[in-house]
């Protein structure tokens, strides 16, 4: 997949079948328009083109609402994009100016002056432009004037599936990954860096990679210990991850901590992706260390079976 930070750097001139979105999480309602764009591109022996928006529009502007966190960070949006076969993501700033943009002037000067679209693809009640004034009828009346094809995913194919990135977002916060994966298709992941930690986890004999998210606008679900799978140094590992606030270690931070099965290396410094699988256990206290580590022990052997 060719990946753009520009408009401008895009270049292909042949018959473009566009859609357009933010595409947070790339669930199942998402793929049936990228499966409707890639048979149309078949037929028209074409490429299908992705436009998407970052920072997401709402962040800009409701710069308030600070209740927004996204399933996927644009680079795992990204990588979820090229594994269901996207040529062409071009990602635009969406910025206040950008916002200003009327319907028309967004299809005329950048969707077929800049992108060269041929056929666009959108989901049911679509809205774009300035103030979310255009609508489908809006690209049927300048689909004629314009040259391009139109097609509208209809509702009921989109309900079929039953899903939104708003009812992830639940399950996720609420700690259900296994919810939130069957809705979306593939496993919510947390993608990251390795940095240094207290070796708190080493001393009670299950070492840590503590994992540092650097986008802000990250989902991070609810507290508790889950059964996962990461991917590092070209490895795939299993092991399970704590999230929280570390009460029974007089935590002052919320933590991201990955304890992998049989793996004793330096990781430190490299970047690592965790699938989570299943949640086994909120977060909870513990009197002493003694019994954080027997429950630790519990939790390994309750991962290790929903792993295998």
């Amino acid at each position: 997949m060719n990946i753009y930070s520009s408009l401008e750097d895009f270049q292909y001139k042949g018959h473009a079948v566009v859609t357009i979105g933010t595409f947070d999480g790339v669930h199942a309602g998402h793929r049936k328009i990228i499966q409707r764009l890639k048979e149309i591109a078949r037929e028209k022996g074409g490429e299908t083109v992705v436009l998407t928006f970052y920072p997401h529009p709402r962040l800009v502007l409701q710069p308030d609402d600070n209740d927004l966190k996204m399933i996927t960070t644009l680079e795992e949006r990204s990588r979820l994009l090229e594994e269901y076969g996207v040529d062409h993501l071009i990602i635009r700033e969406f910025d206040t100016g950008f916002s200003r943009i009327g319907a028309v002037e967004f299809v005329r000067d950048i969707l077929v002056g800049k992108i060269g679209m041929k056929t666009l693809v959108i989901g049911h009640d679509h809205h774009f432009g300035r103030n979310r004034e255009g609508s489908y009828k809006t690209l049927e009346e300048l689909a004629p004037v314009y040259g391009f094809d139109l097609e509208e995913i209809p509702e009921q194919v989109i309900n079929e599936v039953a899903v939104s990135s708003t009812k992830i977002r639940k399950a996720l916060l609420s700690g259900q990954v296994e919810e939130a994966s069957v809705l979306m298709g593939h496993d919510f992941v947390i993608s990251g860096r390795v940095v240094s930690g207290d070796r708190m986890g080493r001393s009670l004999g299950f070492p840590t990679a503590n994992i540092r998210v650097d986008d802000p606008y990250k989902l991070i679900p609810a507290d508790g210990i889950y059964a996962v799978q990461a991917n590092c140094l070209g490895k795939q590992l299993k092991g399970m991850m704590y999230i929280g606030w570390r009460p029974a270690l007089n935590g002052t931070d919320r933590r991201l901590e990955v304890n992998l099965f049989d793996f004793d290396g330096d990781l430190y410094d490299q970047p690592i992706t965790v699938n989570l699988k299943a949640r086994i256990r909120g977060d909870q206290n513990f009197d002493n260390l003694a019994q954080l580590q027997r429950k630790m022990e519990e939790d390994r052997l309750h991962a290790t079976k929903l792993l295998s």
